[in-house]
């Protein structure tokens, strides 16, 4: 078998081989893009042929950034289109593939890289972890349409501060660079979410308010008249209201778009489809048991690639020092480090020292943006701590400023 990367020439092959994978057939093309193809980049994307040259196998990347816990960027290769055909299966293409992917990786230069798992038993053996999380919130709108509760001790300020914006119903047609614009400043203040190049906007690649679905955008802009968020939804024949995703620079923001959308007339109610884990949203509602959760998954997975550097491109809120000898199965690696905090700053380095948490790479991945405390993986059986205040400790280091969240699909 042969695994090599693809030019221009191959995109149709290319295409046509990962849908086959999946058992699907490629949409018809759209004028001005709009395919979630359209956005690869033929250089970053590999082929498995058998001996006869027969395509059996595909798995690319894309060049996203990712925003970690203290607002640092990394780059982020995403990975996707990743299939084998049903007639190869079980023969170890895809281990060939991943390994490939990696060691290439590896190569230019990548610190991590990340995905979204089509389903959760795949990538673990690779060394990716879920990292962040995501669920959905369905309100009925007779119980939501007073969202926010007055704060404490005042008669009509909302308890995240007054709202003195405006909001503004478009159409996805007529904001596209304002979306663009809005979505760049919310992820680079959000940890655990992913940057969406111009390309994407531009060929409409991927999932609604990017693709050419019709939608309405509720644009909410601040006292200056300067957009600081949007809520793309649509409505269906049912009545229901449903918000593809809320994108805002602060909760204020957040509120007044949610309540615009709980109190839209003629629906029943309304599904916000992305809601990160411990968002106020419930809590601002005056019936909490009107906020239904379901759909409650993984989102983004994280495999770091070159831990020291991984671990010390993040910001860090506590001072303190760990030893972790992390296990690299898939890879064939093990190494012991010490991590050492201070002043929001990590050092770290290899070690012969004894270790405070033994764990796999996958487990690192898990931890790595704050989102899963490393506790929790040790009461499940995955991290082992060799001292009493061993999970103490790491879930002090490894927290985050803000919950993670990833809204982007790729």
């Amino acid at each position: 078998m042969e695994i090599r990367p693809t030019t221009d020439e191959d995109h149709d092959v290319f295409v046509d081989t990962v849908h086959a994978a999946f058992g699907l057939f490629p949409e018809t093309p759209v004028e001005g893009g709009g395919l979630w193809w359209s956005a690869l980049e033929m250089d970053r994307c590999l082929l498995a042929l058998t001996a006869d040259g027969r395509p059996v196998g595909t798995a690319a990347t894309y060049p996203f950034e990712l925003t970690l816990p203290g607002e640092t960027l990394v780059p982020a290769p995403g990975v996707t289109a990743v299939g084998v055909l049903p007639s190869h299966r079980r023969r170890g293409v895809l281990s060939a593939i991943m390994r490939h992917q990696l060691t290439e990786l590896r190569a230019r230069g990548e610190v991590l890289s990340v995905l979204l798992a089509s389903e959760a038993t795949i990538y673990g053996r690779f060394g990716y972890g879920p990292a962040t999380y995501t669920a959905r919130l369905t309100v009925p709108r007779h119980k939501g349409a007073r969202a926010v509760p007055r704060a404490r001790g005042t008669a009509d300020a909302p308890a995240t501060g007054p709202d003195t914006g405006s909001v503004e119903v478009l159409r996805r047609a007529e904001c596209g660079e304002i979306l663009e614009e809005v979505y760049d400043r919310y992820r680079r203040a959000q940890p655990g979410a992913l940057s969406r190049p111009h390309r994407w906007w531009a060929l409409r690649a991927g999932q609604p308010p990017i693709s050419p679905a019709p939608r309405y955008v509720a644009v909410h802009r601040n006292a200056d008249g300067v957009p600081d968020g949007y809520a793309s939804y649509s409505i269906a024949e049912g009545k229901t209201l449903t918000v593809d995703e809320t994108i805002a620079t602060d909760d204020a923001v957040f509120t007044a778009l949610a309540r615009f959308v709980l109190e839209h007339d003629l629906v029943s109610q309304v599904v916000f489809k992305h809601v990160p884990p411990q968002h106020p949203l419930r809590w601002q509602l005056v019936d909490f048991r009107a906020g239904e959760v379901g759909g409650d998954t993984d989102w983004l997975w994280v495999r770091l690639l070159d831990v020291p550097r991984a671990l010390t491109a993040r910001g860090w809120f506590t001072d303190g020092e760990l030893v972790l000898a992390v296990d690299d199965p898939f890879l064939d690696e093990h190494g012991r480090y010490l991590l050492t905090v201070r002043d929001g700053k990590a050092e770290c380095v290899p070690t012969g020292r004894e270790p405070d948490l033994s764990l796999d790479v996958r487990d690192l991945g898990s931890v790595y943006l704050g989102g899963t405390a490393p506790s929790t993986l040790v009461r499940a059986g995955h991290i082992r701590a060799h001292r009493p205040d061993a999970a103490t400790r790491a879930d002090a280091l490894f927290r985050a400023d803000r919950s993670p969240h990833c809204l982007h699909w790729f």
